[in-house]
C-alpha cells in the first residue's frame, strides 16, 4: 500500500491537500474503497481507506492501526560533504533505506560544486523530497531531515560546541591505525554520525580541526572508495554493529 507522512497526529477522518493529494487522486488514480498507509509525527502508523475526493483534497478514514515501528534502534546521521553531480541524490536516497534520521549537507575546501544560498536552498527542497519518496518506499515510520548546507569548519565547532563531537567518526584515507568497526564497538552511547568527505578528499587541515574538536578519524579499508560508495558503506556498517542491519525477530529485509 502507498504510505504517506502526516504532520499532526492520527484522527478517525484525515483530510489531505497539496502534493499528497494530487498524487493520490491524478497520479495513481485512486478510488473511493482503497487504502494506504499513514504515518503521523508521533510514528503511529494505520491503514486508512480513501472516502471522498474533491479537486484538491481527498479524505480518509481509519481502518485499523498498526504495530510497525520499522525505526532502528541507534540515532543515525550522515554528515556528507557535497559530491558532484546528482551524486546527492543518491546519497540521500540510501542513507534514508538505511536508517538515517538527518542528512546533514557540508561545504569542505575539496568539494567541486559550490552553491549561493538561494542554489542551497533549492537543491535542499529537491534532497527533501528524494528522502520523503525514498522514506516511503522503504517502510519509515518517521521522516528523515535534510539539514541546510553548511560550512564543514563552522559545523565542526558547532558539534563540538554542544559536546557531541565523540560520537562523530570521520572516514579518512590517511587513517591507518583505527577500523570503523572497532571504534563503533567503543562509541559513546546516544546515536552516532557518519561524517564523509567528497570527490578530493577532507584537507588536511579539516582532518587536523576535527581531532582537535575530538572527532574520531577511521578507515573503511585498504581500498578507496568513492564519496557515494564510502556513505553507503559507513553508514551500512554502523548500521550492522549497533542497529538492526543484517536482520531481527519481526522480519528480515525486503528487495525491490
Amino acid at each position: 500500500m502507498r504510505r504517506l507522512f502526516l504532520p499532526g497526529r492520527l484522527r478517525e477522518t484525515v483530510t489531505l491537500t497539496g502534493t499528497d493529494a494530487h498524487h493520490l487522486g491524478y497520479t495513481l488514480r485512486a478510488r473511493a474503497g482503497d487504502r494506504v498507509v499513514v504515518v503521523d509525527a508521533a510514528r503511529q502508523v494505520a491503514a486508512m481507506e480513501v472516502t471522498a475526493f474533491t479537486a484538491d483534497s481527498v479524505t480518509l478514514r481509519l481502518v485499523e492501526r498498526l504495530d510497525a515501528d520499522t525505526e532502528s534502534p541507534v540515532a543515525l546521521t550522515l554528515a556528507m560533504c557535497l559530491p558532484k553531480g546528482d551524486k546527492m541524490d543518491f546519497v540521500v536516497q540510501k542513507a534514508v533505506e538505511l536508517g538515517a534520521a538527518v542528512i546533514q549537507p557540508l561545504a569542505a575546501v575539496n568539494c567541486v560544486v559550490r552553491y549561493d544560498a538561494k542554489k542551497a536552498a533549492v537543491r535542499r527542497e529537491k534532497w527533501q523530497r528524494v528522502a520523503e519518496e525514498a522514506a516511503k518506499q522503504c517502510g519509515r515510520t518517521m521522516l528523515p531531515t535534510v539539514a541546510p548546507v553548511r560550512p564543514l569548519v563552522s559545523w565542526l565547532e558547532e558539534i563540538a560546541a554542544a559536546g557531541s563531537a565523540g560520537r562523530v567518526f570521520m572516514a579518512y584515507e590517511q587513517e591507518t591505525e583505527r577500523p570503523l568497526k572497532e571504534w563503533l564497538r567503543r562509541a559513546e552511547p546516544g546515536g552516532v554520525t557518519a561524517l564523509i568527505g567528497p570527490e578530493g578528499g577532507f584537507a588536511p587541515a579539516e582532518a587536523e580541526q576535527a581531532r582537535s574538536l575530538g572527532v574520531a578519524t577511521v578507515s573503511l579499508g585498504p581500498r578507496v572508495l568513492r564519496a557515494e560508495t564510502a556513505a553507503v558503506a559507513a553508514l551500512a556498517i554502523a548500521q550492522y554493529e549497533l542497529g538492526d542491519l543484517g536482520g531481527s525477530a519481526e522480519g528480515g529485509t525486503e528487495t525491490r
